[in-house]
């Protein structure tokens, strides 16, 4: 009896000694200790370690080799091959784990190698990608992790170039070192949670929320485990949970699906309301949590009506939209979570409740702080600009990529397919159409969205996804500001069952270029981009698109200036000024104040024309922004009479206000609940002029505007 005891306890405490080393996977930041050297290299990446031994650069990552000479001067940026390497000691408590690296962005086709071995490749440089690495390390010894990439354009690649935007090279975003048991929720499917939810028939009543779980076995043999999927509410309580016994085998990935009734949800209601509860997938062994992953989950319906407009769980809901890229003056894209969290507040702050994030993958972080701020996102690949024949499978590995990594973000509606991809048109229609079949088998739920900039929906590369964008810069780029409203008139006449959106419009400013003689088109080839232009065509354009319902949405291009290396227009070398605030972020334009009083709840009370300092007019305009009420007005202490609205309810305009010769202080006040709000401006006058074109072309701000 005893020796039986015995034998019962020996079994008891193997098992407990086998169990206390499974444990939850570790995510661990693998950003630190990297060596960096650009090239050009001729060697092979073996013998670049050893040649190069001693001219390495110290760099953290996020890191790219392109943050100054990418924005600087026209087309003359590096474009070619960088290293990168780390010495990593893989503690010997690892063995029998496995181990994965995870990158959420190198520019843009990468080799990844340890110890001299080969581990894994990606091309492109917006999607996240992880490679297995516990094969190739020595345990209790340090490890060599070197990374190759290269940023050159190649026709097998999306982007094929550099023209609409640059690709800046590098590590760019932060890499991550994930260790697993052997069995795992999977890190390897295109780099994603491994979880997919979806949902149901969602009303306030209830909603049917499926989870997909994707598992991988790792060893040689079955293992019996338990998964288990639970809902939390956003304050952390169980609503919902399910054990599922598995018999998980080595052969390849297993999908496990879980299914959950909510009664009563809390709906995701965009910006008003952006609930979140979190779905937890466990794999359990023994009892033992052994792997865990948390994704967000936001109940919540899209619905688009042709014609009529965009709704958000049965209500319609404003689609009041804007665009950004994600480089910075002087970072380029290599950002942390503050540059994101300061873009994001920006877009917050103008009152935006939709973003197209354009024209490629952005930070997961991103979508993420999209989700809990309640912003209605587009998201998209870098299919853009040209096509070359050679790009068919890149597209849709990183459509594919997208899809699976950013599923689970209730805040994406639509995923975009090409922007502005036109010649040959046979190609390029059945790639868009291909690219539309994947998106729908992916994710047969969101919308897909393909983006031509000619004005007809009837062009050879259109209707092949499920709504029409268009590209739109009337007065820009062609005819006069004016014409954007028959072009709207036409469509909906002519089309009024597409889902019809507006996906860019604008115009550039440098804020430099400032002058009070205005037309309704502007030429965009000459050096003169006048930020008074700019406010013109956003005043009257959105006055358009509001009263347009068959515009689903709209997004004004763009929230912030960017780099754009192969342009030198508008005075400033290697710059799209389309933004409404500056590319160093610290000047808001005109036009931001324009859509911050017609979209924002918060008070706005604005002069416009504050850089246009040196007035060439005695007589004049003033124009104010106001959310608060009719302001009243100051010439020098004067009151002006005769204030009239201009093409919203927030745009007030005195005519012919006359000027005094010198300073001009003009003073707007509002009071509004209780409180005074005021805005106050100066302009100089020194007589009648009209200023030259050229002789702006060399002037500039300071380097980063």
């Amino acid at each position: 009896m005893k020796k039986h005891i015995y034998i019962y306890l020996l079994l008891i405490a193997c098992l407990c000694s086998y169990t206390s080393f499974l444990h939850a996977r570790e995510t661990i930041s693998f950003n630190q200790g990297w060596l960096f050297k650009k090239g050009p290299f001729s060697s092979e990446p073996a013998k670049v370690v050893s040649q190069w031994n001693s001219k390495w650069e110290e760099v953290e990552i996020p890191h790219t080799w392109n943050a100054k000479d990418m924005q600087v001067k026209v087309n003359s940026f590096y474009e070619g091959t960088g290293y990168y390497k780390k010495n990593y000691y893989a503690d010997k408590s690892l063995q029998g784990k496995r181990v994965f690296l995870r990158f959420e962005g190198v520019g843009t086709c990468t080799e990844v190698y340890v110890n001299g071995k080969l581990v894994g490749t990606h091309k492109g440089a917006y999607s996240a990608f992880a490679t297995e690495i516990g094969t190739a390390l020595k345990y209790g010894e340090d490890n060599e992790i070197l990374v190759k990439t290269d940023n050159t354009a190649r026709p097998d690649v999306i982007p094929v170039n550099h023209s609409l935007f640059g690709v800046y090279g590098g590590m760019y975003r932060p890499v991550w070192l994930i260790v697993t048991e052997q069995s795992n929720i999977t890190v390897m499917d295109c780099a994603s949670p491994g979880i997919y939810i979806t949902q149901k028939n969602v009303s306030h009543q209830s909603a049917d929320i499926t989870v997909k779980v994707k598992l991988d076995n790792g060893s040689l043999k079955p293992e019996f485990l338990v998964l288990q999927n639970t809902i939390y509410t956003q304050e952390g309580k169980k609503v919902a949970s399910d054990d599922q016994d598995i018999e998980l085998t080595p052969q390849g990935t297993q999908s496990y699906y879980t299914t959950f009734k909510l009664k009563k949800p809390h709906l995701w209601q965009g910006r008003k309301d952006p609930y979140l509860y979190k779905v937890v997938s466990r794999l359990l062994a023994d009892g033992k949590v052994i792997d865990e992953v948390t994704q967000p989950l936001g109940v919540r319906k899209y619905e688009i009506i042709a014609g009529k407009g965009f709704y958000l769980n049965g209500e319609k809901y404003p689609m009041y939209g804007v665009t950004r890229h994600q480089d910075w003056w002087g970072l380029g894209s290599a950002l942390k979570n503050e540059q994101h969290d300061f873009d994001l507040a920006t877009i917050m702050d103008v009152g935006a409740t939709t973003v197209r994030f354009a024209h490629y993958q952005q930070s997961d972080y991103l979508y993420s702080r999209c989700d809990s701020l309640g912003l209605i996102i587009w998201a998209e690949i870098p299919f853009v600009n040209r096509v070359t024949g050679y790009e068919a499978e890149n597209a849709q590995t990183q459509l594919r990529e997208l899809i699976r990594q950013s599923f689970n973000h209730p805040s994406i509606y639509v995923w975009g397919l090409h922007n502005e991809v036109y010649q040959p048109h046979e190609y390029t229609a059945s790639l868009t159409q291909a690219l539309h079949d994947l998106a729908k088998t992916e994710d047969p739920d969101r919308y897909t969205v393909s983006v031509n900039g000619y004005g007809h929906a009837e062009h050879p590369v259109n209707q092949n996804a499920d709504i029409q964008g268009m590209n739109r810069y009337f007065g820009w780029y062609e005819k006069k500001v004016q014409d954007i409203k028959p072009w709207i008139e036409n469509m909906e006449k002519e089309y009024p069952w597409q889902k019809l959106m507006l996906t860019e419009y604008g115009a550039d400013a440098n804020i430099e270029h400032q002058t009070e003689y205005l037309g309704d088109a502007l030429n965009w080839t000459k050096p003169f981009y006048p930020e008074t232009f700019q406010t013109k065509t956003h005043e009257y354009q959105w006055s358009v698109i509001a009263e347009h319902p068959s515009i689903i949405a709209s997004y004004l291009w763009n929230t912030f200036d960017f780099a754009v290396p192969m342009w030198g227009r508008g005075g400033v070398p290697a710059r799209n000024l389309k933004g409404l605030v500056t590319f160093d972020r610290k000047i808001k334009k005109d036009s931001y104040f324009w859509y911050k009083a017609n979209w924002s709840k918060d008070p706005v009370l604005y002069l416009t024309q504050r850089r246009n300092t040196e007035r060439e007019k005695k007589v004049t305009s003033v124009t104010i922004y106001s959310n608060i009420g009719t302001p009243k007005v100051y010439l020098n202490g004067q009151e002006l009479n005769g204030i009239r609205k201009g093409y919203t309810d927030v745009h007030y305009v005195f005519d012919e206000v006359p000027l005094n010769n010198g300073k001009n202080t003009l003073t707007a006040i509002v009071q509004y609940k209780g409180k005074e709000y005021k805005d106050e401006i100066e302009w100089n006058y020194t007589g009648e002029k009209k200023r030259e074109a050229d002789s702006y072309v060399n002037k500039s701000v300071h380097a980063g505007w």
